[in-house]
């Protein structure tokens, strides 16, 4: 609105345009006039997109690692691999920094880093006698859709000699909807390489019961807005008590998220939930102390 919001063409397009992005991230079939507030926030974002470039560039990328606990036995059996970005310039939160990644080319570069590292990471913890079933790393359906995913997954077995049976990758189920067709000739492919697949924050989406027939898929995991509640909330309890129940039908393992209380987990294995990670067990670790924590080599390799 002119001149309250500038003077200039320049400037008053400009503003209409931070107006319009605010009226998209609404939910679109809106108005939505502007504030100040959203040149704050395109300058930060700016800022931070431009130290996200850098990190990039110059290893400004870290991998923490949450153990995986075997419901019944107690076994830490791997973990779910996270980035994290070196805060020398303060901390951001990965929800934060991967939406502005996922917006640019930057998030398969990022995407095939983590990969990376996380394979080479796993092949030094078995090359020192360490045991482990399996490391766990999200995937950006920015990723599917950009296309060349598979090969370049390829590549990076071939050259860290990393056992694929060990690599699990994770994609959350509203991707798996968005996406359907293209993830599902993507994860045939994966799933052929040997590396297992699992659906992040189930229950979250509005997926058909079809596609979890049709996606060669290992794994469900429960999201951990569902299990903050139990065993107390009764809507929590069935939804959780339902899904354990539909992965055990179909064959599928199933990992609850989010367990930070003895009395959540001790439900989850009445129910038959497979596995679980949160805080009940540990918050996620850089991989040096994961490892000295959770996976000791064996004695003829101490």
């Amino acid at each position: 609105v002119h001149p309250g919001d500038g003077v200039i063409a320049a400037e008053l397009i400009q503003r209409a345009e931070a107006a319009m992005y605010d009226a998209k991230r609404a939910g679109r079939n809106l108005v939505r006039f502007y504030r100040q507030s959203l040149t704050e926030r395109a300058g930060a974002r700016l800022a931070l997109e431009s130290r996200l470039r850098r990190a990039l560039a110059a290893d400004g990328f870290s991998m923490h690692y949450q153990p995986i606990v075997d419901m019944r036995s107690g076994r830490v059996v791997g973990a779910e691999a996270l980035v994290r970005l070196k805060d020398a310039d303060g901390p951001a939160a990965p929800s934060e920094f991967i939406p502005i990644l996922e917006d640019s080319d930057l998030i398969v570069e990022l995407g095939d880093w983590v990969r990376r590292e996380v394979c080479r990471q796993g092949r030094r913890w078995l090359d020192e006698g360490r045991s482990f079933d399996l490391l766990a790393v999200n995937m950006s359906p920015e990723e599917i859709r950009r296309g060349g995913l598979v090969e370049r997954l390829t590549g990076v077995l071939a050259e860290t000699g990393f056992p694929p049976g060990r690599l699990e990758l994770e994609i959350t189920e509203s991707s798996l909807i968005a996406h359907a067709e293209e993830t599902l000739a993507m994860f045939r492919a994966i799933s052929a390489l040997g590396v297992g697949l699992s659906i992040d924050d189930f229950g979250t989406g509005y997926s058909s019961l079809s596609y979890l027939k049709r996606f060669p898929v290992n794994k469900l995991k429960i999201d951990a807005s569902f299990v903050h509640d139990l065993p107390h909330d009764p809507n929590d309890v069935q939804l959780t008590a339902t899904i354990i129940e539909l992965g055990r039908s179909l064959g599928l393992k199933v990992l609850a998220e989010g367990v930070e209380k003895p009395v959540q987990r001790h439900f989850l294995a009445a129910q038959g939930c497979d596995y679980y990670q949160g805080h009940l067990c540990s918050p996620p670790l850089p991989g040096e102390e994961f490892a000295r924590r959770f996976l000791p080599p064996a004695e003829g390799e101490r």
